[in-house]
C-alpha cells in the first residue's frame, strides 16, 4: 500500500477501527499490568469497550471530516469505561476537535492533534499523576511537535511519537513506586501506544504489534503495591473502595467546583465533556457524597455506575493465588474455554471460592438483592467461552437467568440452582472443557443429589408447621429436591438450639459428607457446637467448613 501524506477522514477512521480491534486483542495482556490505584485489572477491558462506543458512533456516521471527528468524540464521551476510558476519551476529544477544522490532516496537523490530547488529558484529571498514560501521551506529543516542526513527513511525525512514547512507558516504573512494586510499567500507557501503532499501520502499513504473553505481577508483588499507599492529595487512594461514574448535566462554569468538591471526598477523579454535559468518575468511601456534590451544584446526574472495588480485588487476587498454588502459570486474563460458568453469589467468601472452583463470571444477589438481567448479561458476555452455563442459586433468579438464552449470541443454559451449597456441589463436576449441555446435565444431576438447610432469624410473628414463630426466633429451613422434608423444621430462641435441630432432620443416617457454609455473623463458638454435635450424633460423616460471608444467614447447610 502507498504511504500516506495527510490524514484525511478515512484514514481516520480506519485509525480507530485499528485502534479498537488492536486493543481487544491485546486487553488481556493489559489487564495484567494494571496496579493502580488499586490493583483492579480491567483497563485494557475498559479502553477496548470504550473504543466499541467509539466505532458503533462512526459506523451509523455520515461520510466527511466534521461527521467523522463529531463522531469520534461524541462516541468516546458517552461509551468512555473506568478511569482508564475516561482519559481515553479526552484524548481522542482532543484529537478529533483539533482534526475537525482541518482540510487535510498535515503532519504538522496530526503533530498539534497530539498536543491537543495530551492538554485535554490533563485538564481532565484533578491532580494529574506523573509515569501514568498521561506521561506517555505528553511525551509522545512533544516528540511529534519537535519532528514535525523540523519537517518530518507524517510517518516520520508518528514514528517519533511511538518512539518517545516507549521510552516514557519503560520509565514509568521509575515515576511511580507502586509500579515497580509490581513489577510492571502503566497499563495505560502501554494501552495509548497502540493509537500510535494503528496510525502507522493505516499511514505506511507497519504490521501490529502480537499481543505480549505479560505475566503480570505476583501475588506477593501485588501484595507489597497495595501495601504502598499512593496519596492523591491527602487522601489515600488504596483505601477507596467505590468506583462511582456517571453522565452530569451542569453548567460548564460549575465544573471545577465540582471537581474541587469531589476532591474532598475521593480520589482517582476524571471529568471529561464540555456544552453542560460530563462524564465524571472518582473513586470514594461515600457514594451518596459522590452525587449529593453534583446535586448541590444544581447538577443532574444520570446513568449512575458504582463498582465496588476491594470486591474486584479480592476476586483477582483469589484467582491469582488459585492458579498459582495449582501449580499453573497464572495466564492474562481470562482463560479461553469451551463452556464457562456465571453464578449468582450471595458473599465475597462463596465469590472467592466459586472462583477457586473454575467460575469465570460472579454476581453479587441473593435473598433481598436479585440482580437484574442486564446485571447477568453482562456477566455472561464477558466470559472467555461462546457456550456458558448459568447458577441463579435462588429460586427468584431464575426466571430472570432464562432470559439471557434469547439476548445473546453465546449459547446459555441455565441450571436451576436454589441455593449457594447446591451450586457447590455442581461445580464439582463441571468440566470447563465440555460442552455446555453435557455440564448442565451433570450439574443438575449434582445439585439435585444434595439437601439444603439455612438458619435464619424471624423478622415478625407466625405459625408454621414447627411452632408458633416469635419475632427474633431463629428458624431452620430445609430445601433441596432431596431433602426428606421441605420449609422451615426447627424453631428456636437461640441460634445454637435451631442449628442442632435442623441438623438432627438434615443430616439423616447414611449421608456422607456435610458442607458447612458460614455467613458474616457466624462466630467460632457456634460452629464448634456444630462440630460437636456431628462428632457425637453422626460421627461418619465428613465436615467441610467454608467462609461465605453472606448476610442475613449464619449458616448454610449442603447434606450429600
Amino acid at each position: 500500500m502507498p504511504t500516506l501524506e495527510r490524514l484525511n477522514h478515512h484514514a481516520l477512521r480506519d485509525t480507530v477501527i485499528t485502534f479498537r480491534d488492536a486493543m481487544k486483542a491485546h486487553a488481556a495482556g493489559i489487564n495484567r499490568l494494571n496496579v493502580y490505584p488499586v490493583p483492579d485489572g480491567d483497563t485494557g477491558t475498559n479502553m477496548a469497550r470504550t473504543l466499541d462506543a467509539v466505532v458503533a458512533e462512526l459506523e451509523s456516521a455520515e461520510d466527511g471530516q466534521v461527521a467523522t471527528c463529531e463522531a469520534i468524540s461524541h462516541g468516546s464521551l458517552m461509551g468512555a469505561r473506568g478511569n482508564s476510558g475516561v482519559i481515553l476519551s479526552q484524548i481522542l476529544r482532543g484529537l478529533a476537535g483539533t482534526m475537525k477544522d482541518a482540510t487535510e490532516g498535515t503532519a504538522l496537523k496530526v503533530a498539534e492533534a497530539l498536543k491537543a490530547a495530551s492538554a485535554a488529558a490533563y485538564q481532565a484529571v484533578l491532580k494529574p499523576i506523573e509515569g501514568t498514560i498521561l506521561t506517555v501521551v505528553r511525551e509522545s506529543a512533544d516528540a511529534a511537535h519537535e519532528a514535525a516542526e523540523a519537517g518530518e513527513s507524517l510517518v516520520g511525525v508518528l514514528r517519533a511519537a511511538r518512539l518517545a512514547g516507549k521510552s516514557a512507558l519503560d520509565r514509568t516504573p521509575d515515576m511511580l513506586p507502586v509500579l515497580k512494586d509490581a513489577g510492571v510499567v502503566d497499563a495505560g500507557g502501554a494501552g495509548f501506544l497502540l493509537l500510535l501503532d494503528s496510525a502507522l499501520h493505516v499511514v505506511d502499513g507497519v504490521p501490529l504489534p502480537e499481543p505480549e504473553e505479560f505475566d503480570g505481577p505476583s501475588v506477593e508483588q501485588l501484595e507489597a503495591a497495595a501495601h504502598r499507599h499512593a496519596k492523591d492529595g491527602g487522601i489515600d487512594v488504596s483505601e477507596l473502595r467505590y468506583e462511582v461514574m456517571y453522565f452530569l448535566h451542569l453548567d460548564d462554569g460549575k465544573i471545577q467546583a465540582f471537581k474541587e468538591d469531589w476532591g474532598e471526598i475521593g480520589g482517582s477523579i476524571v471529568v471529561v465533556g464540555g456544552d453542560g454535559l460530563w462524564n465524571c468518575h472518582v473513586h470514594t468511601n461515600d457514594i451518596g457524597a459522590a452525587v449529593e456534590v453534583a446535586l448541590d451544584l444544581g447538577g443532574r446526574p444520570k446513568q449512575i455506575r458504582i463498582t465496588d472495588l476491594f470486591e474486584e480485588m479480592a476476586e483477582e487476587h483469589a484467582q491469582r493465588e488459585a492458579a498459582l498454588g495449582g501449580g499453573h502459570k497464572a495466564t492474562a486474563g481470562l482463560p479461553p474455554v469451551t463452556c464457562a460458568v456465571v453464578a449468582v453469589s450471595s458473599g465475597d467468601g462463596l465469590s472467592e471460592l466459586f472462583g477457586q472452583l473454575g467460575v469465570q463470571g460472579v454476581v453479587t444477589g441473593g435473598q433481598t438483592l436479585n440482580p437484574s438481567t442486564a446485571e447477568l448479561l453482562a456477566a455472561v458476555e464477558a466470559v472467555n467461552a461462546h457456550q456458558v452455563v448459568v447458577l441463579p442459586n435462588n429460586k427468584n433468579i431464575i426466571p430472570v437467568a432464562e432470559q439471557l438464552d434469547g439476548l445473546t449470541a453465546k449459547t446459555v443454559i441455565v441450571v436451576p440452582t436454589r441455593s449457594m451449597p447446591e451450586a457447590l456441589a455442581a461445580l464439582v463436576v463441571y468440566d470447563p472443557e465440555a460442552e455446555a449441555a453435557a455440564n448442565a446435565e451433570e450439574m443438575a444431576e449434582a445439585a439435585e443429589s444434595v439437601a439444603t438447610g439455612e438458619v435464619t432469624q424471624a423478622v415478625r410473628g407466625t405459625n408454621s408447621d414447627a411452632g408458633p414463630i416469635n419475632e427474633g426466633d431463629w428458624m431452620g429451613i430445609v430445601g433441596g429436591a432431596r431433602s426428606p422434608v421441605k420449609g422451615i423444621v426447627a424453631v428456636s430462641g437461640t441460634l445454637d438450639g435451631a442449628t442442632v435441630a435442623l441438623l438432627e432432620l438434615l443430616v439423616l443416617p447414611g449421608r456422607e459428607i456435610v458442607t458447612v457454609i458460614e455467613g458474616r455473623d457466624a462466630a467460632g463458638g457456634h460452629t464448634d457446637v456444630i462440630h460437636a454435635w456431628l462428632d457425637e450424633h453422626r460421627p461418619d460423616v465428613q465436615v467441610e467448613v467454608h467462609r461465605g460471608g453472606q448476610p442475613l444467614y449464619p449458616y448454610l447447610f449442603g447434606v450429600e
